[in-house]
């Protein structure tokens, strides 16, 4: 389904009167948010471009819907945890092997340095 960027912006804009309704500050901090990041791309002129950008509207519209869902059903929230906590691990893990990488460069350079000190001298 082909969305244009009028009713993108407007089913965002539906969207932070449904999350946050009145003039509460978090509604006015998301349609503030919505309205610049619309009015920042207004006069973008590449279609590619423009594609990429109501993808990203409609990825973060869906997004929000499934962690809406996800909250009432209890099969889907186990899911998402899952999820979650498997991204959190792989994140723990790659940062290790990029402190440990680090390291081990250090250790090299510092040996290194030793060896071409020993040699100097």
């Amino acid at each position: 389904v082909q969305r244009t960027s009028l009713q993108l912006f407007r089913d965002c804009m539906r969207l932070v009167r449904h999350i946050a309704p009145g003039n509460s500050p978090k509604g006015v901090a998301l349609k503030t948010m919505v309205r610049s990041e619309f009015k920042k791309s207004m006069h973008e002129k590449d279609e590619a471009k423009i594609e990429v950008l109501k993808a990203g509207a409609i990825r973060a519209l869906s997004n929000y819907m499934l962690y809406e869902s996800g909250a009432k059903d209890e099969k889907l929230q186990g899911a998402m945890k899952r999820q979650s906590d498997d991204a959190v691990g792989d994140l723990k893990s790659s940062k290790a092997r990029q402190s440990v990488q680090v390291g081990l460069k250090k250790m090299t350079s510092d040996s290194q340095s030793e060896q071409c000190h020993k040699k100097l001298y």
